[in-house]
């Protein structure tokens, strides 16, 4: 096999999911040992996912030596150097191998022959099994993860003991800990793995299939027809086409390479400064992972960990994402607005009639997902079939056909991108199991009950506190995983749903993409728009507001479809228009620049509008509704 070996950080951010490390780009007979990995992989997971039969305990072992020997094989040991170690690599690639079919050859005999009572041999594959878990997760996610769980671990068997307080734990024996991790379902074969090779890897395998299949193109060409020729058009090109590509690709990384290598240098053209721009970009494609019926993976684990329905959770989320979305473009247009940024001449754009005529093919596959999981079909069936319709509709048009080629890239571009994404997964297993075994997350929760004495709102301030400093050296997905197991019982002890609860963490555990210091999108977007990465950040964080707001109406509301369907339009409306006020409060600008005095009204309409008060929702909207009269009669002043 030839050694061409080398980093390419670009291609990689354009194939990864959520976190940004440099991989191997690989040539030769490297190229195609992984890339036919890859295609097994993929494969493998369609068939046990539809007409396969297996045990869950060895599926997950599988799908984990998948995953972990792609991990040793594209992420390099040497950063700089990712031609050393292969040897090393291909070592720990069998190693992986073993720690899962291991679990297919002797797991039945463990349960079965002999009662549950392991062996040397047990423990010896068991410890192996959790160290090159670890070591694959750093090379493929970081360190933060890996050394998350070695904390979790320690505490575990010593470190709880010189513990005092509420957190004081005896510990647990070696041997129970391995046992527990690697030979039961309560460690890193558990729910979260199970998620993982179920509904994740499926629905990225379909978000692979859908992007080679053509439909990035169609997303960017339809979203320039329908908002370019508008006030700000090439930044609310960005807002609709990230958020149609977010809902697909499921990772906000991701989604700001593919869509912001057009939409960003188009929006610098138009006149947006470049910090700006990128901003715009990571706060737009952040907002995908919340966009159904394709949400990101912390959507699956929600679904397995809380039973509701997968099809419940994309329904409740829709409107609160389209919010989000409306948030990001009232600045987007304040901004186009303040700078005098001219429309993109409509002879310039291609035709909305055309661009759809040509791509409506596109939509199918999509429109067929939704329509089987409302059916009732499973979303792991309907990711399958949406796949097999992907392949179909292709046919449609020769220029877009996908032929046995473009199949088996697709089928290993979808193993490749779920790399990341798995590992955090797995390895994330050991956390929740140490939770499980130690009971630290009801401590946890009772602490947030203490220290917010007993007020919702201080518990919420508390769990986004605690989503911002996990954000800023974990991943959404993991962000969300921490979260939901210590604050989760928390909130629903102060009385809200365990849907709202988890709605909640799911939606400040996003902003991991956009919270500087550490906001992987802000920082993918600044490399494309040539600016400074911090700069590039604060910008994406002041746009993402959203974020932090649109959850306290799924505490203080029926957003989530929890109560009459009037109430429920009644709290989307005076909501956005709350997002619009705010929006100009901060920009400080609507038709014109606003006085300090003007600012604070608009504030004080802000609170109004999303207050929990019928009355003083009439009032914000009787408020704004007036100022913006004020102001269109003052632009048409013969004096102004």
């Amino acid at each position: 096999m030839a050694k061409a070996l080398k980093t390419d950080s670009a291609e990689m951010l354009e194939d990864r999911g959520e976190v940004s490390t440099s991989a191997r780009t690989l040539t030769g007979g490297w190229h195609t040992m992984v890339y036919i990995l890859g295609v097994v992989s993929s494969l493998f997971h369609l068939w046990v996912n539809t007409i396969g039969v297996m045990p869950a305990i060895q599926r997950n072992a599988l799908h984990m030596g998948f995953i972990l020997t792609l991990a040793f094989l594209l992420y390099p040991m040497f950063k700089r150097r990712p031609q050393k170690g292969l040897i090393l690599d291909l070592f720990l690639c069998l190693l992986a191998v073993a720690a899962a079919v291991y679990i297919l050859l002797f797991e039945e005999e463990l349960h079965l022959e002999r009662a549950s009572v392991p062996i040397l041999r047990d423990y010896l594959f068991a410890a192996m099994a959790l160290v090159i878990l670890l070591w694959a997760t750093y090379r493929a996610s970081g360190w933060i993860i890996p050394l998350l769980s070695i904390i979790f671990i320690a505490y575990a068997l010593f470190l709880g003991k010189y513990i005092p307080g509420t957190f004081h734990f005896r510990g647990v024996t070696w041997g129970r800990l391995l046992y527990r991790m690697y030979l039961t379902d309560e460690g890193i074969f558990g729910v979260v793995c199970t998620v993982s090779a179920t509904y994740v890897y499926l629905f990225i395998l379909f978000g692979a299939f859908l992007l080679k299949s053509g439909a990035g193109d169609f997303i960017t060409r339809l979203a320039q027809a329908v908002a370019g020729h508008r006030v700000g058009g090439p930044a609310k090109i960005a807002v609709i086409s990230s958020g149609f590509m977010g809902s697909i690709s499921g990772s906000a990384v991701a989604n700001t390479v593919a869509t912001g290598s057009i939409t960003i240098p188009l929006m610098k053209r138009s006149g947006f400064r470049p910090h700006v721009a990128g901003g715009v970009e990571a706060a737009a494609s952040t907002g995908g992972q919340l966009m159904p019926p394709i949400m990101g993976a912390g959507a699956f684990i929600m679904a397995q960990w809380t039973g509701i329905p997968y099809l419940k959770i994309i329904a409740v989320a829709a409107i609160p994402a389209l919010m989000y979305f409306l948030s990001v473009g009232f600045f987007v247009h304040i901004e186009a607005l303040k700078m005098g940024i001219r429309p993109i001449p409509k002879e310039e754009l291609p035709s909305a009639w055309a661009t759809l005529k040509e791509g409506v093919g596109f939509l199918i596959p999509v429109a067929l997902l939704i329509f089987l999981l409302v059916r009732g079909f499973t979303p792991t069936f309907a990711a399958s079939i949406g796949i097999l319709s992907i392949i179909v509709v292709s046919w449609i048009r020769k220029d877009t056909r996908m032929g046995p080629k473009e199949i088996l890239d697709a089928l290993y571009l979808g193993a490749r991108n779920s790399v990341s994404t798995a590992s955090i997964l797995i390895c994330a297993g050991i956390v929740i199991g140490i939770v499980g075994i130690t009971g630290v997350g009801v401590t946890f929760s009772g602490m947030v009950i203490e220290l917010s004495g007993g007020h919702l709102f201080l518990a919420i301030v508390l769990v986004l506190l605690a989503s911002l400093i996990l954000g800023m050296g974990l991943p959404v997905t993991a962000s969300y995983i921490f979260l939901a197991i210590l604050a989760a019982p928390a909130l629903q002890q102060l009385g809200i749903s365990l849907l709202a609860a988890h709605m909640i963490i799911f939606w400040y555990s996003q902003d991991a993409n956009v919270t500087p210091p550490v906001c992987l999108a802000a920082y993918s977007a600044a490399g494309i728009a040539g600016s400074k990465p911090m700069e590039t950040g604060l910008a994406a964080w002041k746009l993402a507001k959203g974020l932090y707001i649109i959850p306290l109406l799924f505490a203080y509301s029926p957003l989530l479809f929890e109560g009459p369907l009037v109430e429920v339009i009644w709290a989307a409306v005076s909501g956005t228009l709350g997002l619009l006020a705010f929006t100009v409060a901060m920009e400080g600008y609507l038709l014109r620049p606003l006085r300090i005095w003007e600012r604070g009204i608009w504030g004080a309409a802000t609170l109004a509008l999303l207050w929990p008060n019928h009355w003083s929702k009439v009032a914000g909207f009787m408020v704004i509704c007036s100022l913006y009269a004020a102001q269109r009669l003052a632009r048409r002043s013969p004096a102004d």
